[in-house]
């Protein structure tokens, strides 16, 4: 009996993890059911019972039409009404945009070959010229401090490159005369520009994210687009979008601003049909100097004028500043970052229905609009101005950790400097990793809206890490603000990113999971489709067939999540290589857990599940950090595998894995269900915890690799601005490092010949000329070890100023 019993666990697993249909689970009980009774010697009476029960079982769920009138009707009755209800706002961010590599991930069984044939990232050679040549130009005139400081704003010669260049039109097509440039050089612009200055970043990526132009492109009537695209890629026009009000920021439903429409005076002519709008907005980048504004408001039809309802809805209108009744121009001062922010009201401010951005036709459109268009400032945008300032932040910690020296030893090399060194290398490699990923998505036109609130997220708080830690790292150096301090005005300005775009608190609470788990589920949403489906016959007919895949794609996954747990994910056919092969079948473990427990989660949580933030949060970092391995596992096999870059990928994958396992472990300590709690640490932890922190080993050789010229650091580093002139703060210190490591032989002559007493100077200067007269080196290697003086003294020392100078903005 035993023996009999684990068999027919045995069947069932295996049924379980190959996602049987339901006509062999049937086929299996037909006969599992009866070799039970006969061996349990059951009386006939009870046999019978038996039998019967399993003839009704198989006919109820073995013949389709039969299943849907008795078991499927009665569910989806149950789910109509246990659905929690969606909002508009919330049904049209669901609706919005495409399922990626999100949807893989989701599946239990990503399909890691196809990861690796997505396309090589890369620019083309118009795109990297660009890069090579305008970006290098616009880089070598920015001036941080003086931006920040002196002008709080970028110069008049700065601002007429920009325009002149064609740095506002980058996303906009040739034939209206603009860039037309892939969303990986829309990427690669903002990461080097970012590297030199923040302002300069926000104002290059603006208008080339969310903005006039980009829902120009894909909503605007042919009019509207032959009348400001070629203004805007020209730069004679300034464009600024006004979203987020003071009572209504993350909540759109919210928003107070309003348009009615009616007849009014318009350039002179009368009885002109149009909307009189009135809005309050903040937080507009751009808005103080715009002379277009894009605007987002409630529209309303009291007198119904255009035909049907009164209220049309989230409505988006392009409006030139000097329309009468338009307000502009004060500033707001974001935490010492001088890209001009600010913001807008108008009250009853007219307007023709030719402003609606795309005409009459895409009234009551402007959420989904603003949706599907927003993943261009997630995606993009903000990634990429946060891995600027992590590359600044790597290769500058690696130069200085070297250069700089304490008990005669580089700070880099002390074991409590390793640590944060370690997390710069790492999580500056995995996230540029997601920001090429993810901007090869839009250029496959993708619009992954799931995945746009991921690396929005991750960019910005991992590049909050890193550059407290390079702020640690350089100590004094990095707190003392001046034209000589490369990382101040980053560490100041790293909450603006955090913040906008959707705070991350409520990106990584709410959206990540919330959505992804609708929108990238291979079922929920076909669920859910069905029960709002009006037609029952066709509800039913979509119902039935996702319910029971669906119970099955559970089924598997519970079944996969235990075995893969007992073997650490081993025997999974993955990609050959030995340097990532775990990487992928660990991956595809707690893939198969993660759907599991979403699974469970929304079944067993429901409508409630909005609210358990913290279940919610956890689900959506371990969605996070698996499309984050994705991306960095790519990135190696693009880079053809380089063996220097080992210690980044290593390090970076061991440290997302353990936190996929704590993130798990968090979902599982605090899921309301105890039942449920047994239930997932079985499952998806039956060997326990097996997972740790990358080695003190490890994070040894990421901390060398910053510190090493070579091949490794540049591609780490690849994408930045490097200034090549000493008297650059960021130049000097590269020019240092190459002096020190070149010095130290000649450094440790100086050092055996002052133990010798050769040498009796105690200031270094003087002790490099007294070696020098005494023959100890000759002339030119004076000369080098003089120079090399002078580079470690400028990288070490910091800013003073005349008390003057420092007088709050003389202006």
């Amino acid at each position: 009996m035993v023996v009999t019993t684990l068999v027919i666990l045995a069947v069932f697993l295996i049924l379980a993890f190959f996602r049987a249909s339901i006509t062999s689970w049937l086929f299996a009980l037909m006969v599992i059911v009866p070799v039970m009774a006969i061996q349990t010697q059951i009386s006939g009476t009870t046999l019978q019972v038996v039998y019967l029960a399993l003839f009704l079982f198989v006919v109820f769920f073995g013949i389709p039409p039969l299943r849907r009138a008795v078991i499927t009707a009665p569910i989806l009755k149950i789910f109509r009404k246990v659905l929690p209800q969606i909002s508009a706002t919330e049904q049209e961010a669901i609706d919005a945009g495409t399922v990626w590599w999100d949807g893989e991930l989701f599946s239990g069984h990503p399909d890691w070959n196809k990861l690796r044939a997505f396309p090589k990232c890369g620019l083309s050679k118009e795109e990297q010229s660009f890069v090579d040549n305008e970006v290098e130009q616009l880089c070598a005139m920015l001036d941080d401090w003086d931006i920040t400081h002196t002008r709080a704003d970028l110069s008049p010669k700065v601002w007429e490159f920009i325009r002149s260049k064609g740095f506002f039109g980058m996303i906009i097509p040739k034939q209206y005369g603009g860039l037309e440039f892939s969303a990986q050089a829309h990427s690669a612009v903002v990461t080097k520009v970012a590297s030199r200055s923040g302002t300069a970043a926000v104002t290059v990526m603006v208008p080339n994210s969310l903005g006039p132009a980009e829902l120009l492109l894909h909503y605007g009537t042919p009019e509207q687009k032959d009348k400001y695209l070629h203004r805007l890629a020209q730069g004679k026009e300034v464009p600024c979008f006004a979203l987020t009000g003071p009572f209504a920021g993350s909540d759109a439903g919210a928003i107070p601003d309003f348009g009615v429409v009616g007849y009014g005076e318009f350039n002179g002519q009368q009885n002109v049909l149009g909307v009189r709008i009135t809005w309050e907005k903040r937080y507009i980048t751009l808005a103080p100097i715009a002379t277009l504004l894009g605007l987002a408001f409630k529209l309303y039809d009291p007198e119904h004028l255009l035909g049907g309802e009164a209220n049309r809805g989230i409505t988006l209108a392009l409006i030139p500043t000097d329309t009468p009744g338009v307000r502009i121009g004060r500033r707001h001062f974001p935490l010492n970052s001088a890209f001009l922010n600010g913001p807008t009201q108008g009250d009853a401010v007219f307007i023709p229905m030719e402003y609606l951005i795309g005409g009459t036709t895409r009234i009551g459109q402007g959420w989904r609009m603003l949706m599907e268009c927003l993943a261009a400032g997630r995606s993009i945008s903000l990634p990429a101005s946060s891995v600027g300032g992590m590359k600044l932040a790597a290769r500058t910690c690696g130069a200085y950790g070297r250069v700089r020296k304490q008990f005669k030893v580089p700070v880099g090399k002390f074991e409590g400097v390793e640590e944060p060194m370690a997390r710069i290398g790492g999580h500056t490699y995995m996230v540029d990793s997601a920001r090429r990923f993810t901007a090869l998505a839009i250029d496959l036109h993708e619009k992954p809206s799931v995945i746009s609130a991921i690396i929005k997220y991750h960019a910005t708080e991992r590049g909050r890490i890193v550059i407290n830690d390079a702020m640690d790292v350089h100590g004094g150096k990095g707190i003392c603000l001046g034209p000589d301090n490369y990382l101040g005005r980053f560490y100041q300005q790293m909450p603006i990113g955090i913040t906008v775009e959707g705070a991350n608190i409520l990106t990584r609470t709410l959206m990540i999971f919330g959505q992804g788990a609708i929108r990238s589920h291979p079922y929920v949403l076909k669920e859910i489709a069905a029960t709002m489906d009006q037609n029952n016959k066709r509800a039913l007919l979509q119902f039935d067939a996702a319910l029971f895949e669906h119970i099955s794609f559970s089924l598997s996954n519970a079944a996969r999540s235990f075995v893969y747990g007992w073997t650490g994910g081993r025997g999974i056919p993955v990609p050959e290589g030995a340097e990532t092969s775990r990487y992928y079948q660990q991956l595809t473990r707690f893939s198969a857990a993660f759907a599991l427990s979403s699974d469970i989660a929304m079944a067993v949580l429901g409508g409630t599940l909005k609210r358990r933030e913290k279940i919610s949060a956890r689900l959506g970092d371990v969605l996070s950090l698996m499309y984050l391995c994705s991306a960095t596992l790519k990135r190696f096999e693009d880079d053809g595998r380089p063996a220097d870059d080992l210690p980044l990928l290593h390090w970076s994958m061991q440290d997302a894995l353990y936190k996929i396992q704590e993130a798990f472990d968090g979902v599982i300590q605090n899921f309301p269900n105890k039942i449920v709690r047994g239930l997932l640490s079985v499952l998806i932890f039956p060997a326990g915890q097996r997972l740790s922190l990358p080695s003190d080993h490890l994070g040894h050789q990421v901390s060398t690799l910053l510190m090493t010229p070579g091949a490794a650091r540049d591609r780490l580093s690849d994408g930045m601005y490097l200034p090549k002139d000493e008297q650059d703060a960021v130049g000097a210190l590269e020019a240092a490092l190459t002096s020190t490591l070149a010095c130290e032989p000649l450094q440790a002559v100086l050092e055996e010949a002052r133990k010798a007493k050769k040498l009796k100077a105690l200031d270094e200067v003087a002790r490099i000329a007294e070696a020098r007269d005494a023959g100890i080196i000759t002339a030119d290697q004076a000369l080098q070890l003089e120079r090399d003086y002078a580079l470690r003294r400028k990288v070490i020392m910091v800013d003073d100023f005349d008390p003057q100078q420092l007088q709050a903005n003389q202006a």
